[in-house]
């Protein structure tokens, strides 16, 4: 399951296909899809995992995968302890961030730690470009207060495969693990896969 976000707010949540049913992620509309059109529902424990196990049983048909080798989960390669901001910091003291860890990019939650959005050096340095007479005040901005790219988010039990591929074919350098109440869980970056392929020999990426 992935979702597309802006500032907060889910604009899509479904499966990996209907995800690239969307014309461009980028100018996705703030359209919400009907229950019946992919979104989680609140259901159950019991009900949760019978769903889980019902996507994943026709996900394999569809996909021929080999069963005998394992299934491996995005909560199974992903770094749980990753770096977040909350969303009332500055410019000034995000970008402060990334240099002094030493990160290209950094997930922007709000109250509860739910996600927000994805801030990076890019994203920084343009804001500067539109408007370089006036560096001090872009910095001293409060990151609530600009316009964060849309991003995709992948959930927990999302087949490792897939999140491959999307961040192969959408281009993204990492994807936050996002659970169903929107809160961060971890992130999928391209180290986490590469460490993954090194520990875990029957790791399949490609079905």
């Amino acid at each position: 399951m992935f979702a597309v976000y802006n500032n907060g707010s889910v604009g899509f949540r479904s499966t990996a296909d209907n995800l690239y049913n969307l014309k461009n992620v980028e100018e996705l509309q703030e359209t919400r899809l009907k229950p019946d059109e992919g979104f989680i529902q609140n259901f159950s424990n019991e009900e949760k995992e019978h769903q889980k196990q019902e996507f994943l049983n026709t996900y394999k048909k569809i996909a021929n995968l080999d069963t005998s080798e394992p299934v491996y989960y995005a909560k199974d390669i992903m770094t749980k302890n990753v770096f977040s901001m909350d969303n009332n910091v500055s410019i000034e003291e995000a970008y402060t961030f990334l240099k002094e860890n030493q990160i290209t990019q950094i997930p922007i939650t709000g109250f509860g730690k739910k996600i927000i959005g994805i801030i990076n050096k890019k994203i920084i340095l343009n804001l500067i470009m539109e408007d370089i007479e006036n560096v001090k005040n872009i910095l001293n901005r409060k990151i609530e207060d600009i316009y964060l790219p849309e991003i995709i988010t992948a959930a927990p039990m999302a087949d490792v495969r897939s999140v491959v591929k999307v961040m192969l074919d959408f281009k993204l350098d990492a994807i936050p693990i996002v659970d169903e109440n929107d809160i961060l869980l971890g992130i999928i970056s391209k180290t986490d896969i590469l460490r993954a392929v090194s520990h875990l020999p029957k790791l399949q990426l490609w079905s």
